[in-house]
């Protein structure tokens, strides 16, 4: 399997947790929050394009996650998908526009390559 694009899980993104399980992972954080239900627990990982578009029909409504190879950026919302170049942020507007249209702050909206 061909490891195309890099990226961070967040499991509590996902509508079934076990696809965590499925994906090569890097590293592994969970937040320190004292309440359990306000813990994330976030995988760095590399997947495919097959990965990818299956990712893209597990996400958690008023969630997103994202993925990265090279400058190329893909966005997956329960409901849509865009892709971008990270370095030109006039290609940002689409995505930026529909989380907003969902709720999401642009604050939020980063789409660090750092990993974790």
């Amino acid at each position: 399997m061909k490891y195309e694009y890099h990226g961070v899980v967040i499991e509590e993104a996902l509508n079934d947790n076990r696809l965590v399980n499925t994906l090569k992972i890097e590293k592994v954080h969970i937040t320190g929050h004292k309440k359990q239900q306000d813990r994330r627990h976030l995988y760095q990982v590399n997947i495919s394009q097959e990965q990818l578009n299956s990712l893209s029909h597990h996400i958690n409504e008023d969630w997103y996650l994202y993925f990265w190879k090279d400058n190329l950026i893909t966005v997956l919302f329960h409901d849509n998908q865009f892709q971008f170049d990270y370095l030109n942020r006039d290609t940002w507007t689409e995505v930026l526009n529909y989380a907003h249209s969902i709720g999401l702050d642009e604050s939020d909206m980063d789409f660090s390559t750092s990993g974790l």
